[in-house]
């Protein structure tokens, strides 16, 4: 299949982008990575008037480790910040994460925003952000504004992104000292979207007791489910919770969708096991 005609613009810097998109509208489409417009595109489930690559505008494409986190540039491939270790020691959800994006010739191509963007309720990257509470910074001709990521992400391959913005760069903050993180998930096959997922942090005080725990699901709801699942906790020490009922709390605020590769019981069930296993495996890191 081919996509519907539209006009190629490549600008070099970002001003001449933003005015390319203010002159297109809600007629415009943004391409770096690709791996999701390309299809649809060919599939003509979109067919903008517009297509404006960024490929060539260098100051979208570094990624930068700060003290309070990691920001990550509109260009920077998956692959790329999966190898990092300066972003691995700062934020290691996102490598544990990335891994479990599609395959490495996609993730060597793929962006990272990019994924963000497409707000895909199955995919890991918009839960890594939402469980963060990071953010997204959309540029426009005249302005910059960063949204948080639980307004950013509106529904099903919906975001706050609006006609004429361009998505700038991503920033993930820094988890607090003595916490640790997981992100496990089920797919059909390894690199598939998952039938169901779940990445959990925990974070625990000096007397190794749990201040702090919380997760998120995918794949289960319209956008990224995120849960503050500390009270379940009790303070206790992390080696005495019960991470079993703290998981069926998880379970409980589900409410997932049958389709034709699980019920709605089954992804709820796997909520349940993956919620024990993320919980289990972040608190063994923060210890």
């Amino acid at each position: 299949m081919k996509p519907a005609p539209f006009d190629y613009y490549a600008p070099r810097d970002l001003g001449e982008a933003l005015d390319v998109l203010a002159e297109a509208g809600e007629h415009g489409k943004v391409l770096a990575g690709g791996q999701s417009l390309i299809p649809l595109l060919n599939m003509r489930l979109a067919a903008p008037e517009r297509l404006v690559d960024i490929n060539r505008i260098a100051s979208l494409e570094p990624f930068e480790v700060t003290p309070d986190g990691v920001r990550i540039g509109a260009l920077a491939r998956h692959s790329q910040v999966e190898r990092s270790e300066g972003i691995a020691a700062v934020q290691p959800l996102l490598r544990q994460a990335l891994r479990l994006v599609a395959h490495p010739v996609i993730r060597n191509r793929g962006t990272v925003v990019g994924s963000l963007v497409h707000a895909d309720p199955a995919a890991e990257l918009p839960a890594v952000l939402a469980l963060l509470r990071g953010s997204v910074r959309l540029a426009r001709a005249g302005g910059v504004r960063d949204v948080p990521a639980g307004e950013f992400f509106t529904g099903p391959l919906e975001s706050a992104l609006e006609p004429g913005e361009l998505a700038v760069s991503a920033h993930f903050p820094r988890l607090p000292e003595r916490t640790g993180s997981s992100f496990v998930e089920v797919a059909r096959r390894h690199g598939d979207y998952a039938l169901a997922g779940v990445a959990a942090v925990v974070t625990v005080d000096d007397d190794l007791r749990v201040s702090e725990a919380r997760v998120v699901c995918v794949g289960v709801g319209p956008v990224p489910l995120t849960a503050d699942v500390s009270g379940w906790c009790e303070r206790r020490p992390a080696s005495t919770v019960d991470w079993a009922a703290v998981a069926r709390a998880v379970q409980d605020r589900t409410e997932p969708e049958a389709d034709i590769h699980a019920t709605a019981e089954y992804r709820r069930h796997l909520v349940g096991v993956l919620a024990v296993r993320a919980l289990t495996e972040a608190a063994r890191h923060a210890l």
